[in-house]
């Protein structure tokens, strides 16, 4: 019916109006189905600015140039890679959360890799030196505590004092349909939570590196020398399925969209799944009186050592969830089902949810919706920030 009526309503136009009406419907319609590409597969644009510079790049398994690793790339089309830096999880993504990398060789290319997850999260003038552009290329997934962000401002800093430009290769943000949760205090400020920002903020990280320029974020105001490669056919509502987990215990798209939801857990007494087969997919651990659902994590690569190892977990599967945005039913739920209420929280749980409120509002039965209003005003404020540093229709 809605076509038939837009066709007539053409048909009353005059020519050169119905010419670009219908120019313009089918533009819409072919942005709407075209593939999004992000920043490394925009070669023209940054490799001609790199041929006879000395690169350092921040990279890992998700830094891709369709199906070729960027390094292997940048090599094969004559550009001096120097060194590469890698964040959490490593290089090749398989190291577990919170594990600290040593700097080692590349086996395949020869070239050193520095961790900026080991003994110094940001770069040296020593390992800056020399270095004509630093280019930043990793999938992020758009939560706070999740660490990329602040290794791009340990980055983006080190660029700044020692006057080296940055390229970011951007890349979409899976969660980027939403904008939600606490807005993080700065007294909870830490290495997963480095700025006032929500737990889901929707933007993508080159959206986030001119946010945390031009407010100031960085250390005594530096400004960093930024040039961002956009994603191609990319909007904010845009649903891009992540061709690479981004890190070991995100292995699907299921767990991608649960994770801000269900990463409040690290700072609880319950199981997220690590040592499973599905982690960020189910809740559990041995003392809840559930028959519902049971797991037992053991050791494997990406979780050494996981909590309750070999101990079977009760609590819930939400493989089948049709959750895409973020919510705290699942924290609500597994509190009142926790026989330990006393230890259901850890000293960890403020630093993920950057602040000292949320805690107090589970433990006196507030509901969702109570709690939720109390993020509002910091939510509108955020957003208004953010407008001013977006890269892509909304």
């Amino acid at each position: 019916m809605y076509n038939l009526f837009f066709v007539k309503e053409i048909y009353k136009l005059k020519f050169f109006t119905k010419f670009f009406v219908v120019f313009l419907f089918l533009l819409l319609t072919f942005n709407a189905f075209a593939q999004v590409l992000p920043g490394a597969c925009q070669t023209s644009e940054y490799f001609t600015l790199l041929k006879g510079k000395n690169i350092a790049i921040l990279a890992n398994q998700t830094s891709l140039i369709e199906k070729t690793h960027i390094v292997d790339s940048l090599i094969s089309s004559g550009i001096t890679v120097k060194r590469i830096f890698c964040p959490e999880h490593g290089l090749r993504g398989t190291a577990d959360a919170g594990e600290q990398i040593s700097s080692a060789i590349d086996k395949k290319t020869g070239l050193p890799v520095i961790s900026l997850y080991g003994k110094n999260k940001k770069p040296t003038p020593e390992q800056l030196k020399g270095i004509d552009y630093v280019v930043f290329d990793v999938q992020d997934v758009g939560v706070r505590f999740y660490t990329y962000i602040s290794t791009l401002h340990y980055v983006m800093e080190a660029c700044a004092e020692n006057n080296v430009p940055l390229i970011i290769l951007d890349r979409p943000n899976p969660n980027s349909n939403s904008i939600d949760g606490p807005v993080l205090k700065s007294k909870f400020k830490s290495f997963v939570g480095m700025h006032n920002i929500p737990l889901v903020y929707g933007m993508t990280i080159g959206e986030y590196a001119q946010m945390i320029n031009g407010e100031g974020w960085l250390e005594k105001g530096v400004k960093c020398k930024l040039q961002i490669i956009r994603c191609r056919n990319y909007t904010h509502h845009s649903v891009y399925i992540l061709p690479v987990k981004p890190s070991p215990n995100l292995p699907n798209q299921r767990s991608v969209y649960l994770y801000p939801s269900l990463g409040l857990f690290e700072g609880t007494n319950m199981s997220v799944g690590r040592g499973t087969d599905f982690p960020f997919q189910v809740i559990g651990n041995p003392k809840i009186d559930s028959a519902k659902f049971c797991f037992t994590p053991v050791s494997k690569q990406g979780a050494k050592n996981p909590l309750y190892e070999n101990m079977k977990c009760y609590g819930l599967d939400l493989r089948k969830s049709g959750d895409t945005t973020f919510t705290l039913k699942y924290l609500i739920e597994m509190y009142k089902l926790n026989p330990q209420k006393e230890a259901f929280f850890n000293p960890f749980f403020n630093k993920l949810a950057g602040n000292d409120e949320l805690i107090m509002q589970i433990k006196k039965g507030k509901s969702e919706k109570e709690i939720r209003d109390s993020w509002k005003a910091d939510l509108d404020k955020f957003k208004l920030i953010r407008k001013k540093y977006l890269l892509y229709p909304e």
